[in-house]
């Protein structure tokens, strides 16, 4: 069996919930922060490509403005063409904004590091940025 990681991670943003769950479904403003294609969908089943296509799965559970569960594949050497991780974005308002609590299961262990690394400097910084830069 292939040996895998979970990756955690908490951040909060600077704006609501639903505010930040509506960005995290927002292809075409992804696709500015990422500045490669992203298309997504808001529904359970719905499938999505981000990255142009490095990475790509579908919604596996939606609750509106709190809690998004996905499956997500990595085109990393080594991973499976068949294989799935999934991650779980939970949102909740907070003094200052919204806390998201991030968990990615099933992260082939190889590659715990790059994408560890890769959800803050391609998702949560750019994120941040984007909202900075609205006020």
């Amino acid at each position: 069996a292939m040996k895998t990681k979970t990756i955690r991670q908490s951040v909060t943003f600077k704006t609501s919930p639903d505010k930040l769950y509506a960005l995290l479904f927002d292809s075409k403003k992804l696709t500015q922060m990422h500045g490669t294609p992203t298309q997504m969908t808001r529904r359970a089943g719905g499938k999505f490509t981000v990255f142009g296509g490095y990475c790509h799965g579908y919604n596996v559970e939606l609750i509106e403005n709190t809690c998004i569960k996905q499956a997500w594949h990595f085109q990393e050497e080594g991973w499976p063409e068949d294989y799935f991780s999934t991650c779980r974005f939970v949102l909740g308002p907070v003094a200052n904004g919204t806390k998201l609590v991030f968990t990615h299961k099933g992260v082939p262990e190889h590659t715990y590091e790059a994408i560890k690394a890769g959800w803050l400097t391609f998702y949560w910084d750019p994120i941040h940025a984007y909202l900075a830069g609205m006020r």
